[in-house]
């Protein structure tokens, strides 16, 4: 009996050295501290064996270590927690997991990962909590819970009540697919949707352009709209003088096709602005879906720029940048270049925009788009 306490003891010792020691603190953070350059990879690649090695009961430390990793650390810290779950699966803490998913203040990405544990180890529990997250902020949470209440509708016995299903879907959805699958059912039951009211897409924009992209360099060139002058000014192209233009598009999902505009040319770039009314300063996220190369300024101050061309399909919420919109009046501009590539697949000049919260909410311009 003394034996076995002695071990039990011991045991006790072990895990709390490893929750609450230096060390191990230490040892985390050399994964939570690696950059994208490459800046702390080597000490990354010591500590992980070590981390790796960590019993069950350090998992809601590493997963509230995923709350100050970047997008690198987190893909170490996640492969020490599956390291972790692969080597022992019967002594996970599952209230303490449970905790850390339903604290909303944690990161989306390590609460997603805290349900992906369960949802490995304990596939019974983890169903048992996606009703829940019906509300939630985190997208791809939400999303378990919404498509739940699809299935139902898809099964249902009733007219009547797939609709009402359909209805709550459609309110409670912030992923495209199921937005459009909602609003595709309701239509053919007779009611009317409009997905870019309801998504919150911006179809109304002033364009300019075409300018110059040979040997794609006009990427990085400061052209003259991106000084900030205001939508009256004229500026120089090679073939003379351009001013911005309205430019509303028809698409039913908000998509801005530049071809439409200008022609299909090519080894070119064009610059698109609106101004978005917010009726208060505020978080955002910045969604654009684009093929193209293209940078994006929210009032004069450059937030992202991708130069890359036709890798994959333009798609609603492709790209997701985080910014802030001041109350009052927003200017949105953005510069979408062409390459020179002349296959089929490689014509398609376009971006689709929206602003939401971080939940994937749409919020709405409150006053026009354009002047």
């Amino acid at each position: 009996m003394i034996k076995h306490l002695s071990i039990l003891y011991c045991l006790f010792c072990v895990k709390l050295s490893v929750q609450s020691s230096p060390d191990s603190t230490n040892l985390i953070q050399s994964l939570v501290a690696i950059k994208s350059q490459g800046e702390g990879n080597r000490e990354a690649m010591k500590a992980w064996p070590q981390v790796s090695q960590f019993p069950p009961s350090a998992i809601p430390q590493l997963l509230e270590a995923m709350n100050r990793a970047n997008d690198l650390g987190d893909n170490w810290i996640r492969a020490a927690i599956e390291k972790i779950c692969e080597q022992n699966t019967t002594q996970l803490p599952v209230q303490r997991i449970i905790a850390f998913l339903q604290d909303h203040s944690n990161q989306a990405e390590s609460r997603h990962m805290a349900f992906q544990i369960l949802q490995s180890e304990l596939p019974s529990k983890a169903d048992q909590l996606i009703p829940s997250f019906i509300d939630d902020p985190a997208p791809v949470l939400r999303q378990k819970a919404v498509e739940l209440i699809l299935i139902k509708a898809r099964s249902s016995s009733t007219k009547p009540k797939a609709i009402k299903l359909y209805q709550k879907a459609l309110i409670q959805a912030r992923e495209v697919e199921q937005i459009k699958e909602a609003s595709r059912e309701l239509e053919e039951a007779g009611e009317k949707i409009n997905l870019i009211q309801l998504m919150g897409l911006l179809p109304e924009w002033q364009l300019m352009g075409p300018f110059d992209n040979s040997e794609r360099k006009g990427f990085s060139v400061e052209y003259g709209p991106e000084s900030g002058k205001g939508l009256t000014e004229q500026h120089k192209n090679k073939d003379g003088i351009v001013k911005w233009e309205k430019f509303s598009t028809q698409d039913e999902l908000g998509l801005v096709d530049i071809n439409q505009k200008y022609g299909e040319l090519k080894e070119v770039c064009a610059y698109a602005r609106t101004t978005f009314h917010s009726q208060s300063a505020q978080s955002a996220h910045f969604r654009i879906g684009s093929k193209n190369a293209w940078k994006m300024w929210v009032n004069g101050t450059l937030l992202f720029s991708r130069d890359e061309y036709h890798r994959g399909k333009t798609r609603i919420d492709q790209f997701i940048i985080e910014g802030k919109l001041q109350e009052g009046e927003n200017e949105i501009l953005l510069k979408v270049c062409q390459n020179e590539q002349t296959q089929s697949w490689t014509k398609q000049w376009e971006f689709n925009f929206r602003i939401t919260d971080r939940t994937g909410s749409a919020i709405h311009s409150s006053g026009s788009t354009i002047k």
